[in-house]
């Protein structure tokens, strides 16, 4: 552990210990269930599971303020959770239902909370790299002090709209972080096979911005590094070009056999890299007893379980709604 992350576990009170792991295990067991409902038959289409990744949205929330702005590729409904949309909003959607936060029509890839400044789960690879560059250019064209933290896969670096977006932002110094969550697999192939550098950061002094690289397992650390970071494009300095290294448990999407690797490896990363285990560690070292986690387990399980009924006997998507929202002109 650096100086960096050591520094920062020794400042960070047990409060924010208790709501970073709350945060987390909303989302695991949120997704969990989510999981088990599509298998049911009860959510369609595709479903991207955050599971293993959950450090990174609840460490980034962390080091954001509420009006900054958040934007994401398809593997969405932890920062939808982590921004401030409630379990039900987001099981509603995944179920498709007019209660959900996009009113049942965008489902699992497309999340979206204006409110609360998350702009979006997106579908095309990479293509919300320059909508992210688009929204820092708006912040600073308005003089004001917000950040956007814009997310995407691995397999988005070979993408055009990602070089596109860095390229502008690097050339205007906009308030922009860039974060690739690094989960190896670009969905089924491993980056040795599509990447012939190892380091995506190398990518970050062609477009003329700072770059950070570290291991997201921990939403302390995730938390310091994102800090620096945001507050730089705060500061008018300009945006970063951050690789979070980090593992999903489960395949690219619920339709993944996970063939290109071994259960071994998914289980060593298990035991190793755990994020939720990790946060419940660092509560154990904080103080806290078992029965006050036992008590904070409770609780989410308590939310997610009502989350699940919620979703199941809301009223379904409306069509109005697609005439309204989804269709020029209104008509089918």
């Amino acid at each position: 552990m650096g100086s960096l992350e050591t520094t920062a576990s020794a400042q960070v009170p047990g409060e924010q210990l208790e709501r970073m792991y709350r945060s987390m295990l909303q989302i695991r067991r949120l997704e969990e269930e989510a999981a088990r409902a599509y298998v049911q038959g009860k959510i369609g289409g595709f479903l991207h599971l955050y599971i293993g990744q959950e450090a990174i949205a609840v460490g980034t929330e962390a080091a954001l303020r509420k009006t900054d702005w958040v934007i994401t590729t398809y593997r969405d409904h932890g920062f939808a959770l982590t921004r401030g949309t409630s379990s039900r909003a987001v099981m509603a959607e995944l179920f498709g239902k007019d209660a959900g936060c996009s009113r049942g029509l965008g489902g699992s890839m497309h999340m979206f909370d204006a409110e609360n400044r998350f702009l979006g789960g997106h579908g095309i690879v990479g293509g919300h790299c320059a909508l992210g560059s688009g929204v820092a250019f708006r912040s600073k064209y308005l003089k004001t002090d917000e950040v956007t933290v814009c997310f995407f896969g691995d397999g988005a670096t070979n993408i055009g709209g990602f070089h596109e977006g860095l390229s502008l932002a690097g050339l205007w110094k906009l308030p922009i972080v860039f974060v690739c969550e690094n989960n190896l697999y670009s969905m089924g192939t491993p980056l040795d096979r599509t990447l012939p550098a190892r380091d995506l950061t190398d990518k970050a002094p062609g477009y003329s911005m700072a770059r950070d690289r570290f291991d997201g397992h921990d939403a302390v650390v995730v938390q310091a590094h994102m800090s620096e970071a945001i507050e730089r494009a705060r500061r008018g300095e300009g945006p970063t070009l951050i690789e979070i290294l980090t593992y999903r448990f489960r395949g690219h999407s619920m339709s993944d056999p996970g063939k290109y690797r071994t259960s071994e490896e998914v289980e060593e990363r298990k035991a190793k890299n755990d994020p939720v285990r990790v946060g419940r560690e660092r509560l154990s070292n904080a103080g806290f007893s078992e029965a006050a986690i036992a008590a904070i387990d409770a609780q989410v399980e308590e939310e997610v379980q009502d989350a699940l009924k919620f979703a199941d006997e809301a009223a379904p998507a409306l069509e109005s709604s697609m005439r309204e929202f989804v269709l020029a002109g209104g008509e089918l």
